[in-house]
């Protein structure tokens, strides 16, 4: 019995994040056939830690320890890590993209036109965020409002779901695009994990992907790879593309938590306020996280004294610019900080502190340093070139791998402009 060709399309999208929902958006706008896989599950939100926990802490998928036992994660799930970040929208550093020939303003003033971007009015800035502000602001920093990417008249007061997934429809994420996209006509395979890119005389003809234990090919003539800092280069590599490991980026984070007296919080958008020092590579801002996560935080450090004082506690985040270092391999991924990284950290710390004690926090501890934001591990300049077109023809990325320098930033609205802007090239 003869057996059927592989099915035909004209771009396949490994990858449903912000940079591949984009890239697939754009692409079934003009007609193109989309094909999108996504390794992950596309099941509803339910807001719940039990299906956050399957995003994005199962080990060696979602989660990665290093060697110094600080932890990496990133969501694998229809809309990638968008859908269980804190929404906080922050715009392309315009001319260090210029700088690798790459225009984004265009992308950049569309989205920002289209998406629901803007600071949390009022009512939706909780009592620990707002204590933070007034302890700022008493120091004499420039401590303001983020621009979130929150649907403000759907969004709950008191709600602390955002790290788990919006089950309301309030926070954006890339599933609002990956579903733009299958209405226009793409067709989506979730837990579909490709295993590599297909290539001929030189040039991407698709990809082999396993789905329910069965092991298919699918075929187009344009191959987009979208599936993170670790998977894209992972995938390369399984590809014979790519060398077997690759440097990265992770924005490093600690929490620095103290108890104030009669504060009733605990639930609340996170990082609602904060303060950038772009030219240090320091950020600081709000960090109300569910009362596991926080629990979390206070069993790792041993300070068990403060497992029960969720709702009375003030959390910050430091979150710093790393240096490009470490190793993504195929079974693993590794990366301890430099001795400048760790200056930063007790830089962002050593404020922290003066916020809270200026805020009338006591019991101040911090947690260990971890990461959500794997990137720079397929550059601009090194990996792909301005338009993030691999050495392979017809193979591009599009995903926070791309990103060219250390980066210390919320990734998702720059990985929607290389999207959009990659798209819109890719259709002409």
């Amino acid at each position: 019995m003869k057996q059927a060709a592989p099915p035909q399309y004209d771009a396949i999208v490994a990858g449903s994040g912000p940079g591949g929902a984009s890239v697939a958006r754009e692409l079934a706008r003009r007609g193109l056939r989309v094909l999108v896989l996504e390794q992950g599950s596309a099941a509803p939100i339910a807001g719940t830690v039990g299906q956050m926990a399957r995003f994005a802490a199962v080990p060696g998928r979602g989660a990665f320890v290093h060697r110094d036992a600080s932890l990496l994660v990133q969501g694998i799930n229809a809309g990638g890590s968008s859908t269980v970040n804190f929404a906080t929208a922050a715009d392309p550093p315009l001319a260090m993209f210029a700088g690798h020939g790459v225009a984004l303003a265009d992308a950049l003033a569309a989205l920002r036109a289209e998406l629901p971007i803007g600071p949390l009015p009022d009512q939706l800035i909780g009592p620990a965020a707002t204590r933070l502000m007034q302890g700022a602001l008493a120091l004499g920093l420039d401590w303001r409002k983020l621009d979130k990417m929150i649907r403000p008249q759907t969004c709950r007061s008191g709600c602390w779901r955002c790290a788990y997934g919006c089950p309301f429809g309030a926070k954006w994420s890339a599933r609002d695009f990956l579903d733009e996209a299958v209405g226009l006509g793409a067709r989506l395979h979730d837990n579909a994990r490709v295993e590599r890119v297909i290539v001929e005389d030189g040039r991407a003809v698709g990809v082999e992907f396993t789905r329910g234990g069965v092991r298919a090919r699918a075929l187009a003539r344009i191959v987009v790879l979208a599936g993170g800092g670790v998977g894209s280069p992972r995938l390369l590599h399984a590809s014979g593309l790519w060398p077997r490991s690759s440097a990265f980026f992770s924005d490093p984070v600690v929490a620095v938590m103290g108890s104030v007296d009669g504060l009733d919080g605990g639930a609340e958008v996170p990082m609602a306020a904060g303060l950038r020092l772009d030219a240090d590579g320091i950020t600081l801002a709000d960090m109300t996280l569910p009362k596991p996560m926080y629990q979390g935080f206070t069993a790792q450090v041993g300070r068990f004294d403060r497992l029960l004082a969720h709702r009375g506690t003030l959390s910050l985040m430091v979150k710093i610019r790393d240096e490009i270092g470490g190793a993504i391999g195929p079974r693993w991924v590794d990366k301890t900080l430099a001795p400048s990284d760790r200056k930063k950290l007790d830089t962002g710390v050593a404020m922290a502190r003066e916020i809270l004690a200026a805020a009338g926090a006591k019991h101040v501890f911090k947690s260990w340093h971890f990461a959500a934001h794997p990137g720079g591990s397929v550059r601009i300049g090194h990996g792909v070139d301005s338009d993030l077109q691999t050495t392979t023809a017809n193979l591009y990325v599009c995903d926070a791998s791309v990103i060219p320098q250390a980066w210390g930033l919320p990734p998702t609205l720059t990985l929607l402009c290389l999207g959009k802007r990659l798209g819109a090239h890719l259709a002409r």
